[in-house]
Order: C-alpha cells, then structure tokens, then sequence
C-alpha cells in the first residue's frame, strides 16, 4: 500500500530535456476556481499534486540511460512508482520524471561530473505521471566499453530518502529554484558554492552530512553496482 500526503497543484508549458535546457526561468501564478488552490507552472504541463509516494525501503529502483539521459531500461519499482507504463519510459528522456521544485543547479552538476566519468550521490524530489511525488537518494554507475574506453551509457540506483535527509535539503532546494527564477543557474551555482565554502564543505561531504551515510547505505549500493556489472 502506498501512503500519501495530500494538497493540489497542476503546471502548464512545454516540456523540456534537463540535458541541454538549464537557463529556462518560470514564473508562477495562482487560481482559485472551486474552492481550491491551483499553481500553474510553466514548466511543463503536468500537472502536480502534492501528494507524497511513501517509497517502500526494501525496495529499490533501477534505470538505464544512454548519454544523452534517454531512458532504455527500468526495473518493475521503477515502472511502479513513475506511474508510467513500461513503453511510455522507454525512449523517453530521464526528464519525464522530473518535479519542477528541483533546482536545474543541481541536474548540470550531476551530468558534469558523471560525463567526466566521477560519480555523484545526489538527493532528488522526482514526479510521477499522476502529479505526486516522492524523494530517493541516487547513486550512479557509468558503463564503459571496454574496447574503445568510450561511456556507453548510466546506471542509476536509488532508495527511498531518509526523512532527516528530506528536511534537511528541501529548504535549500526551494532556495535555489527561487534563485534560478531570477538569475539563471549561475546564479544558483555561486550560491551554492559559496554556501559550501563558507562551511568549508565539497558538495559530497555536504550531502554525506545531510544524507546520514553510513556503512550499510554504501555497502547497499556497491553491491548493487557489482551485481548488476
């Protein structure tokens, strides 16, 4: 049984590939029709309902993209929770899923560092088909031919988030979108790096502290990379 927490929202715009689109600014704007409060994004034009999917923690979720971020597998945990059908992921740009109070600062992190072949452990708020969201910690893998040295394509792992993790980072994820509002993704990143040298943080020290990592989540994920390699 999937739990939920409850409040409405839709958005309307052009959808968009996280890949090559960063600069894009939204503006929001509000309607009350019916008694209720609708937040329309221009974004994309999905709509979004706040509504919480409670990830089961003994469960985990499996993608495969290609370089470019375009999705060629997903497991059945995947196929679940995205609410999407099976062929309607396949092919598509790992973009689907994506919820717009996630700050674009921290997607162009994430596909610098994994194109230069370092990994990223990253905390992401994604959507679903029917508008509701739900929160994982993400870790990576980048698949290389053997032959030409060449990166074929990205493994991506995730778990349910811890709660601690979610109330840590939410804040400064909403932070951030406002910031991109106004003065694009560099704006966001020179907060961003100036927030983490003023304490005297990387980024992956940074999301270790918030995240809680401990020996168990990183034993999880390396045996998964290995089982699946």
């Amino acid at each position: 049984m999937i739990a939920v927490k409850k409040r409405v929202e839709e958005s309307s715009g052009t959808p968009e590939n996280f890949i090559d689109r960063f600069n894009v600014k939204t503006e929001n704007k509000e309607i009350v029709g019916d008694g209720q409060k609708i937040i329309i994004n221009n974004f994309d034009n999905k709509k979004l309902v706040e509504e919480e999917i409670m990830l089961d923690s003994k469960k985990y979720i499996l993608s495969k993209t290609d370089t470019r971020g375009v999705i060629e597998y997903g497991n059945d945990y995947f196929v679940e929770i995205s609410g999407y059908q099976e062929n309607e992921l396949i092919g598509q740009p790992h973009s689907i899923i994506r919820h717009p109070d996630m700050p674009k600062v921290v997607f162009k992190l994430l596909w610098q560092r994994i194109k230069s072949h370092e990994n990223i452990i990253a905390v992401v708020k994604n959507r679903a088909k029917d508008g509701r969201y739900y929160w994982v910690i993400t870790d990576f893998e980048i698949k290389i031919d053997k032959i030409t040295n060449k990166v074929t394509g990205y493994f991506a792992y995730r778990k349910a988030a811890p709660r601690e993790a979610i109330r840590k980072i939410e804040p400064l994820y909403a932070k951030l979108v406002e910031i991109e509002k106004v003065s694009g993704v560099d704006g966001s990143l020179k907060y961003l790096t100036a927030l983490l040298e003023s304490e005297n943080k990387t980024y992956d020290q940074f999301i270790d502290e918030v995240t809680g990592r401990n020996s168990i989540m990183k034993i999880w994920f390396k045996a998964m990379k290995k089982f699946f390699s």
